[in-house]
């Protein structure tokens, strides 16, 4: 964007409005009109921008720059042929006019001719003082069309010129990363630290790599120099504190992640780092503390309520995970996992109609855990809801094959409905599956494990 904070700047744009108003005309130079035509394009006022192009043409139409921008205009307006009808011009007049191939690249890459683009681009190279724009623009056609050894190579032209560039050297970075060169972005990163140490992005990618490659203790002393360099950084902190929490160290780990909370604004993400190692430290107090701290930056935070809630179930605060488990379910009401806690917390609470609904939806919205049909059922079971509990199992069946834990219970239940027959239909298919879980039966049907038919049944399979 074009700074227009300085007198001159604010004069000419005053000046040109002023114009635009009055219907008079007024005299630019051509490098007035450029800064007032980026202003208007930067701050996406297209309309504006064309009539000081025009107004500036008929004031200096001999000024290659002025068209190049009527180019770049044409391009934003997808008039490409007529732009390059106007870049064939200029061409013929300015042949060492490095933009008129920059633009030419630009509508090119534009239609997915990256290759020719890359053509129009060497040519300005060979023309610009601007080299690192030009080598820039090259490596991402070439990251387009996937050769990366030589998008590679461009970018480290740019950061040969300036290894200020960061955006070029993520870019190499990116190169290695992408054909898993871990070893080799080692190597780039340590040679070119060599030459610039001073560079606290460079220290952080090469933490990055070390990471990558897994060497835990190497990435933690590069993070280290990054903000050694720059005690502000952000994203080296971040980055450090996850090697020290893979690597165990929970209090440091925790105390770089604070580092961050307090370099930029809180983050969901930061905060259940933080509980997961204060939950690896056996404080269940703090990690629930910012557990619940994440959610409510992040109310969509599966993994943080689910945990937050876990927790508390291991603390015996049942009714404080009954009061969160419910705030999650505001957030997604259909949401299996924290319907199957909220069932298991209401067994807990001796809320069994309730747990028996929350099963029901979770059912209903798809869960397919063998296990939650079978708490379903057993909650109807223990109400006396025999042939609820009858129907369930039947569903299970039909999805859940030879599954024991179904037989013996479906066995049970229709013995407790006087329905004998099919009692013992499903008791000897229980006991030829696995007649040593028959102790579910004998947990579950107590009076009926004990009837001597059924002992005797029973007998002739173990």
């Amino acid at each position: 964007m074009q700074d227009f904070s300085n007198d001159k700047g604010n004069l000419a744009l005053s000046k040109f409005e002023r114009m635009l108003k009055s219907n008079r005309i007024f005299f630019f130079d051509s490098e007035e009109f450029e800064e007032i035509i980026y202003y208007y394009l930067d701050n996406g006022k297209i309309n504006l921008a064309k009539k000081a192009i025009a107004l500036g043409l008929a004031q200096h139409p001999m000024s290659s720059r002025l068209q190049i921008l009527k180019v770049e205009v044409l391009i934003l307006e997808n008039k490409d042929k007529e732009a390059t009808n106007l870049l064939h011009f200029l061409e013929k007049n300015d042949p060492q006019y490095d933009e008129i191939y920059i633009q030419k690249a630009a509508i090119l890459s534009k239609n997915n001719k990256h290759k020719d683009a890359i053509t129009q681009l060497t040519i300005a190279l060979k023309y610009t003082d601007d080299l690192v724009d030009v080598h820039h623009l090259l490596g991402m056609e070439n990251l387009f069309i996937e050769n990366f050894n030589q998008a590679k190579k461009h970018f480290t032209a740019c950061l040969d010129i300036n290894p200020d560039d960061y955006s070029a050297l993520y870019n190499v970075i990116y190169c290695f990363e992408i054909n898993d060169e871990f070893k080799e972005a080692i190597l780039f990163l340590n040679h070119f630290l060599d030459d610039n140490p001073y560079n606290e992005f460079a220290w952080h990618q090469l933490g990055l790599q070390y990471k990558n490659n897994k060497q835990p203790n190497q990435a933690v002393r590069a993070f280290d120099y990054a903000i050694l360099i720059d005690e502000f950084f952000n994203g080296a902190y971040f980055e450090k504190a996850k090697v020290l929490q893979t690597l165990g160290e929970y209090s440091d780990a925790i105390e770089n992640y604070f580092k961050t909370l307090r370099l930029d604004d809180p983050s969901a993400v930061v905060f259940v780092h933080i509980a997961t190692c204060y939950k690896e430290l056996k404080n269940n107090k703090m990690a629930i503390k910012y557990f619940l701290e994440a959610v409510d930056e992040d109310p969509l935070l599966d993994y943080a309520w689910l945990m937050a809630t876990e927790l508390l179930i291991a603390e015996q605060d049942f009714e404080k995970a009954l009061f969160y488990i419910k705030k999650a379910l505001d957030t997604d009401e259909e949401n299996i996992d924290y319907l199957n806690r909220l069932a298991e917390i209401n067994i807990q609470l001796n809320l069994f109609e309730e747990a028996i609904e929350a099963l029901k939806k979770s059912i209903l919205y798809g869960e397919n855990n063998l296990i939650v049909y079978l708490m379903y059922a057993d909650l109807l079971h223990f109400i006396g809801e025999y042939e609820e509990a009858v129907k369930i199992l039947f569903k299970a069946e039909k999805q859940f094959k030879n599954e024991v834990d179904i037989f013996y219970r479906l066995s049970g239940l229709f013995f407790m409905l006087k329905k004998d027959n099919e009692g013992f239909f499903y008791l000897k298919n229980a006991l030829l599956t696995n007649a040593e879980n028959v102790l579910i039966f004998k947990d579950l049907f107590h009076y009926y494990y004990h009837r001597e038919d059924i002992q005797e049944l029973i007998q002739s399979f173990i």
